[in-house]
């Protein structure tokens, strides 16, 4: 081969590869730009994410949306604090429109000396045997003397309240207790066996039973009324 033609041939080889190795230096440049386009878009992509976290859980104070990496929407309630509910006790009235506590004190206001505060034992049992608790303080203020005055020799020596015949016996004939909360259980308990449950309910019916004075009910009804309107 001469000469001029073998350096031909060299420079063209020469050529070729100085093209190819530039091609190769230009895809490199453009792959390397594209991977850092590609990093700067998941970041964007990132921070656009976080962004949009912060502002949804700003956007309600009952309901915060949250979304995951994966893609998966979280709504997340929040619950708020209620303040305690504050429970107002049932009223529960017993006699007459009143509570038990209310009825109580409405007989301890006619109640005295001996008797005094013995309100609530007195309409306790009677509520429990349903006998009228106004009658029965009634009766025990006529018979006794516990109203505004002092008690009867009866009730300080005998424990009885309501002027009782019967055994164990006490002063004569009269019935004894050995304390006086046994004295007024007992004398309910009379007016509840012996009246109530034989169906004398009214004053005017025990009356001719209960006493041999023809001005008991009205003495007895004339306490009531003083109860009732105290």
């Amino acid at each position: 081969m001469k000469k001029p033609k073998l350096i031909s041939v060299v420079l063209s080889i020469l050529g070729v590869g100085m093209i190819a190795i530039a091609i190769m230096v230009q895809n490199n440049v453009e792959y390397s730009e594209t991977k850092v386009k590609t990093k700067t878009e998941q970041v964007d992509i990132k921070k656009i994410a976080t962004a949009s976290r912060k502002e949804r859980k700003e956007e309600s104070s009952s309901k915060t949306t949250v979304i995951l990496p994966s893609g998966e929407v979280v709504v997340e309630e929040k619950k708020e604090e209620q303040p305690p509910v504050e429970v107002q006790p049932q009223r529960i009235e017993v006699y007459e429109g009143m509570t038990i506590e209310e009825l109580s004190a409405k007989l301890d206001r006619n109640l005295a000396d001996l008797l005094a505060g013995k309100g609530n034992l007195i309409a306790t049992k009677c509520l429990e045997k349903g006998v009228d608790p106004y009658m029965a303080v009634a009766i025990i203020l006529l018979e006794t003397g516990c109203g505004q005055g002092r008690c009867s020799s009866l009730v300080r020596s005998c424990n009885n309240v309501g002027g009782q015949k019967g055994y164990p016996s006490c002063s004569g004939s009269w019935k004894g207790y050995p304390t006086l909360d046994e004295g007024i259980i007992g004398f309910v308990d009379n007016l509840y066996n012996n009246y109530y449950a034989r169906g004398l309910m009214t004053v005017e019916s025990i009356g001719p039973r209960y006493a041999e004075s023809s001005a008991w009910p009205a003495k007895v009804n004339s306490y009531i009324n003083k109860i009732r309107a105290s």
